[in-house]
């Protein structure tokens, strides 16, 4: 086919036709064991997180003596003020992380890398990121999502050879799959590579490119149309920036995180070598989705340096700030606050260093706990940062420049705010997270029963997922009346002082009672369960909080057993185990009792402009234009802005 050939326009897809582009780039066998498979199950396997594993000794040594180099390069040449006042990480910042290794710290030591195990690269990327969330951002989506990572589980020997020692000492790479009129549904990608002799040529335009105005390398998801000797569909390449035909239009600005550099990349007629196509064609959602299992691990890091810090200046504000004759710590409204930060905080760290080691050592399939930790710390540090915010009160909502220029502590608690904001969309948003991990979550049910709810499938095959369905729920269900959660001796080793086994043992019960609710939903609702959202969201929610409680009381255990602040740590753990109980029972009642159904008539009601005289008496300041940019395949129009750092 020639390379002039006209790209296609934007594939029009039905809502069928999505989700089966979307379940064909799952991983659709289990081969190793999943605790958070096994608990929306209502099994508590507590054997597969504890005892807490731990990394290897080697490479927590190697871990430490980089945290150590990291922490003076922040602390002495790293200024956050400045990265936000200027929107800009300035070049000598990052020519200083380039000598430092932090560009190759997931790369293996033989390319030229650190060769640091996930735990330890969430420990430099929280470091990094409490200096300026720039930084971290900019080392993530470098290592987690960029050119190292999908060339390390895909790619062949000789990718790897040429490009990870560029990306582990000099080169800065991005990840470019977002679209202009393509978010989370890729079966609807227009990027075109069209193949050519021996090479693909790229046409289109990709949004929100991170790393994508300075960087070197991308790997880009197009689409090649299925042809004689190609088997087509959506594929991953590397491409150099500085090719022919790449043009960087447009250096995007955020409400926060605003020394990132995101922006708007065209591709056009741009020649890659079919050498630089990783995998197979048909293959890039399969390794943009793996590469986001251990990928998505880099967000609750950054929340976890949030949490902590949040913790500082709360502690120390409110024993400073009195009111009424006392500090404002004293105070219940406030110290209900502070008791959250600090509880939830524990979790977080414990929810993001047990999922970072079951990574490192490959025994579990860590799909749904990197899922569950994206998204329950992304949403608990944006409570955390407003609960914050709410303690420094109008100091919270001024900028640490203003609070510094009239003579107080300048404390960027309201940059925090807007910084942290983005977590809830990134790598997937809150919404699209409940649908992933619900999916995953009702893998064993889809397995057994699925034909007998899809409306396509013939009678006679409805009849043998019905008696395969009979076979496995006769012994699914008794499994969900009875547990160890009953016996009050049940998990006695978490009884030190202060007494943890009732928590597990909660957990254990609740699991139980978390399946058996998906079940009778599934048995009501059948093939309309996919649309009960709201319904598969709070399911989920609850997942990822018992989730959070086990992984928190194995972490208090951990500690005591090592004698690092054991008794503080079982404190901690208690009092977020009985937060997030509180939370619980709620997320269950609201399964049954909610207004899921009005809400759906409310929103037609204003799509079809019932109430829109609700909106009289304002004015609408935001301009003329699309909604969407105009992304039509065709030259650039505009100027270059890609900035490479050397």
């Amino acid at each position: 086919m020639s390379a002039s050939t006209t790209p296609s326009s934007r594939p029009a897809v039905t809502e069928r036709e999505a989700r089966e582009v979307a379940e064909a780039a799952r991983e659709q066998h289990w081969r190793k064991p999943s605790f958070a498979k096994e608990l929306f199950l209502g099994r508590f396997r507590l054997d597969l997180i504890h005892p807490h594993p731990l990394p290897d000794e080697e490479l927590a040594q190697r871990g430490e003596e980089f945290l150590a180099k990291l922490r003076d390069f922040v602390e002495t040449k790293v200024d956050g003020g400045l990265i936000e006042r200027e929107a800009r990480i300035p070049d000598e910042v990052i020519d200083g992380l380039k000598e430092l290794g932090a560009l190759g710290m997931k790369i293996d030591t033989k390319y030229g890398g650190l060769g640091l195990g996930q735990v330890y690269y969430n420990k430099a990327l929280a470091l990094a990121g409490s200096a300026s969330p720039a930084i971290g951002v900019l080392l993530s989506a470098h290592q987690s999502i960029g050119v190292p990572q999908p060339l390390k589980l895909f790619g062949t020997q000789e990718q790897r050879e040429r490009f990870l020692p560029r990306c582990a000492r000099t080169d800065i790479s991005a990840f470019l799959l977002t679209e202009p009129d393509v978010g989370s549904d890729p079966a609807r990608l227009a990027t075109t590579a069209i193949p050519d002799g021996d090479d693909y040529v790229l046409d289109g335009v990709k949004l929100w490119t991170t790393n994508g105005v300075v960087a070197d390398l991308l790997v880009v998801m197009a689409r090649v149309p299925r042809s004689e000797g190609h088997r087509g569909g959506i594929t991953a390449f590397v491409v150099e920036t500085n090719s022919p035909g790449v043009t960087v239009e447009n250096r995007n600005a955020f409400m926060g995180l605003r020394g990132i550099e995101n922006g708007v990349t065209r591709f056009h007629q741009v020649r890659v070598p079919a050498a630089n196509r990783v995998g197979e064609e048909g293959q890039g959602l399969k390794i943009a989705l793996t590469t986001l299992n251990t990928g998505r691990l880099s967000l609750p890091a950054s929340c976890v340096a949030a949490g902590k810090w949040c913790l500082k200046i709360a502690r120390e504000w409110s024993a400073a700030r009195e009111q009424w004759g006392k500090p404002v710590a004293h105070h219940e409204a406030v110290g209900s606050k502070i008791s959250f930060i600090a509880a939830t905080t524990f979790a977080l760290e414990a929810v993001t260093d047990l999922a970072s080691q079951m990574a490192d050592e490959d025994r579990n399939d860590i799909r749904i706990e990197g899922a569950l930790a994206k998204l329950y710390a992304s949403e608990m540090a944006w409570t955390m940062a407003d609960e914050l915010v709410q303690i420094r009160g109008g100091r919270g909502f001024e900028t640490a420049d203003s609070l510094r220029a009239r003579g107080e502590r300048g404390v960027p608690a309201e940059q925090l705010l807007r910084d942290l904001r983005i977590n809830r969309i990134f790598e997937g948003s809150t919404e699209i997270m409940h649908l992933l991990i619900a999916r995953e979550a009702v893998d064993a049910h889809l397995s057994v029963a699925g034909d007998l709810i899809d409306p396509e499938k013939s009678l006679g095959d409805k009849a043998r997922a019905g008696a395969n369905a009979g076979v496995f729920y006769a012994k699914w269900l008794p499994k969900l009346v009875a547990g160890p959660g009953q016996l009050p001796a049940s998990y006695g080793e978490f009884k030190h002082g202060v007494d943890l086994s009732g928590h597990l043992r909660y957990v254990e019960r609740t699991a139980r009672k978390l399946a058996r609710s998906t079940f009778y939903a599934m048995s009501r609702w059948q093939g309309k369960m996919e649309s009960k959202q709201g319904f598969l969201g709070r399911i989920v929610d609850i997942g990822a909080e018992l989730f959070a409680m086990s992984a928190s009381c194995v972490r208090a255990e951990l500690l005591r057993s090592q004698g690092d602040h054991g008794r503080e740590a079982y404190q901690l753990a208690d009092v977020f185990c009985r937060q997030a109980r509180i939370r619980v029972e709620e997320l269950f009642t609201r399964l049954w009792t909610n207004t899921d159904d009005l809400d759906r008539k409310v929103v037609k009601g204003v799509l079809s402009g019932t109430y829109e005289w609700l909106e009289q008496g304002i004015v609408d300041p935001s301009g003329d234009g699309p909604w969407i940019a105009d992304a039509t395949p065709g030259p650039s129009q505009r100027e270059n802005v890609h900035r490479p750092i050397r």
